[in-house]
């Protein structure tokens, strides 16, 4: 019997995902759930399991992009497992046949040959190329517009102790729907960023006092995530339009808060996230942001954990970055951006002391966000970073930790 098997819907607005990796090779024999492709929506990469046992006909190339519902492969369920340890393709014989080279056809020189076209001379001016240097491929030689196009303009000297090459490697699908997103923010929202520091030795404090015994006894560090998303929390609780969003001509509210996390991930940047925030402790945040940055890592993060957050917080301090702007994860309206923790001098009480200092950044929208309220958000967080015993921890935290 012969199974066709079809690409199952990642999602709901998913009408197309792209074929990133055959697992298997055409031919092969492939146990039931067994991993036989990674497939790229615009959302997320997801591995395609086998439906049945069998031996595997390849029905897309890698690249491919297929609509959801079409056949990728075929799977002979009636086919034996072939003896021996590993499977691998099952090829028929097949006579070999002569291949045909091609007789690549001389081009006789004439009075036209390297005459560019007029379009063609008008990309190469653009381009500051010489026809000289162009290899013409039309009729006798002339230079076409395609040529002008794929021609490169040389990149300096050639060194001669050595050889210099480029790849061309085609963007997954994800990646070229994050590019399109990041660009139509970029024109499509009225994005700003606001920027203020925080004195982190507060944290630091707890931290070195209670870190131990939290990891003993919930089995997770206390790490700076919870402290910035509770504070968040905080945040959008006082100034709710930074938790809102523009559908159209409507302005969407929330009652609650759902924190996207972006994290790193095999196949790049991911954003998961925390549901209803607002009613989480210490613990159960850095329960959460374990739990999802280790899908992310293994690559088993699904599309219904990446979507629907009201906010975003990013952390670039963690590949040392200072400071930044980070752009508006759509359709959200405001994203912060964390960074790297510097001592640095700061005045205390008349005095100059060092501190562990970090700037932070908001971008927002300011079609739906008012500069008070940015200000006024980015603040809050400030405050509640530098003062969490009081303001987080309702000056408990014995009991906030739940020690």
């Amino acid at each position: 019997m012969i199974l066709e098997m079809k690409v199952p819907s990642p999602g709901e607005s998913i009408t197309e995902v792209e074929i990133a990796t055959w697992l298997v090779e055409d031919g092969e024999y492939v146990e039931k759930d067994q991993p036989i492709a990674e497939v790229d929506s615009d959302k997320a990469t997801l591995e395609l399991p086998a439906e049945e046992s069998g031996i595997i006909t390849l029905q897309a190339e890698e690249g491919d992009a297929v609509e959801v519902g079409a056949v990728v492969c075929l799977i002979d369920t009636a086919a034996a497992k072939p003896d021996g340890s590993p499977a691998g393709p099952v090829k028929a014989a097949v006579q070999e046949t002569p291949k045909v080279v091609p007789v690549k056809e001389e081009i006789a020189t004439t009075y036209a040959s390297g005459t560019a076209s007029p379009a063609a001379k008008k990309i190469l001016a653009e381009k500051g190329m010489d026809t000289a240097t162009i290899n013409g491929t039309g009729k006798a030689g002339r230079i076409t517009k395609d040529d002008a196009v794929k021609a490169v303009p040389s990149m300096g000297t050639m060194p001669s102790d050595g050889k210099r090459g480029t790849t061309r490697k085609k963007m997954s699908m994800l990646r070229r729907k994050v590019a399109e997103r990041l660009v139509a923010v970029k024109s499509e929202t009225a994005m700003l960023t606001t920027f203020n520091e925080v004195n982190m030795q507060p944290i630091f404090d707890l931290r070195t006092q209670y870190k131990e015994a939290f990891k003993a006894k919930h089995g997770v560090g206390l790490g700076f995530m919870s402290f910035f998303t509770l504070a968040v929390v905080r945040a959008l609780k006082m100034y709710p339009d930074v938790n809102s969003m523009i559908d159209g001509d409507f302005k969407i509210e929330h009652d609650f808060q759902d924190i996207s996390i972006a994290v790193s991930g095999p196949k790049g940047l991911m954003v998961p996230v925390i549901r209803n925030a607002e009613k989480l402790t210490f613990k159960g945040v850095e329960t959460e942001v374990k739990r999802l940055a280790i899908r992310a890592r293994d690559g088993q993060i699904t599309i219904d954990e990446m979507t629907g957050g009201t906010f975003t917080i990013t952390n670039g301090g963690v590949f040392g970055s200072m400071l930044s702007t980070p752009i508006i994860n759509p359709p959200q309206s405001a994203i912060l951006g964390m960074h790297n923790i510097v001592n640095r001098p700061m005045a205390v009480a008349g005095e100059v002391v060092i501190q562990p200092i970090m700037y932070v950044a908001l971008s927002y929208d300011h079609r739906i966000i008012d500069g008070r309220e940015s200000v006024g958000f980015l603040v809050a967080i400030k405050e509640a970073l530098e003062n969490p015993v009081e303001l987080l921890m309702d000056s408990n935290p014995i009991k906030s930790l739940e020690m």
